[in-house]
C-alpha cells in the first residue's frame, strides 16, 4: 500500500490529539457512542477527512462526501473504505484507530449530511 506523507502525518496527529479509542462505550445500556465521542468523531470528519475531501466535504484530493454524491453507494462500501482504506490512493485505513461501531456511526452521519449543528 502506498499513502501520501500527508495521510500518514494526519493519522499520527489524530492518534495523539484525542483520547484513546476503546470499546468502553459498549457498556452503555443502549450501546450508543457517548456525546463526547460523537463530537470527537465529527471533529475527525471535519478536520482529518476534510483535509483531503475538502473542509466542507465537497471534494478535493478525495471525492465529495456529500449525501447526494453518496446516495447510490452501498453503506458496506463506505464502511469498508473507511476501515481498510483504498490501495493506490491517499485514503488510509482507519481500522486501527476506529471501532466498527464508530465507523458505522460516522458513515450514517456522512450519508445524512454533516452540518455545523451536528454534535
Amino acid at each position: 500500500m502506498r499513502y501520501s506523507l500527508f495521510s500518514i502525518v494526519s493519522i499520527i496527529l489524530f492518534t495523539q490529539s484525542i483520547s484513546p479509542m476503546s470499546n468502553a462505550n459498549e457498556n452503555n445500556a443502549d450501546n450508543q457512542l457517548s456525546k463526547q465521542r460523537q463530537q470527537e468523531l465529527i471533529h475527525l470528519l471535519k478536520q482529518d477527512c476534510g483535509s483531503c475531501h475538502g473542509m466542507t466535504l465537497k471534494g478535493g484530493l478525495g471525492p465529495s462526501l456529500l449525501p447526494q454524491q453518496l446516495k447510490n453507494k452501498p453503506t458496506a462500501l463506505l464502511e469498508n473504505t473507511i476501515l481498510y482504506g483504498r490501495e493506490g490512493t491517499a485514503m488510509p485505513p482507519w481500522e486501527n484507530l476506529l471501532t466498527k461501531q464508530e465507523v458505522q456511526w460516522l458513515t450514517k452521519q456522512i450519508q445524512q449530511g454533516i452540518t455545523d449543528e451536528t454534535r
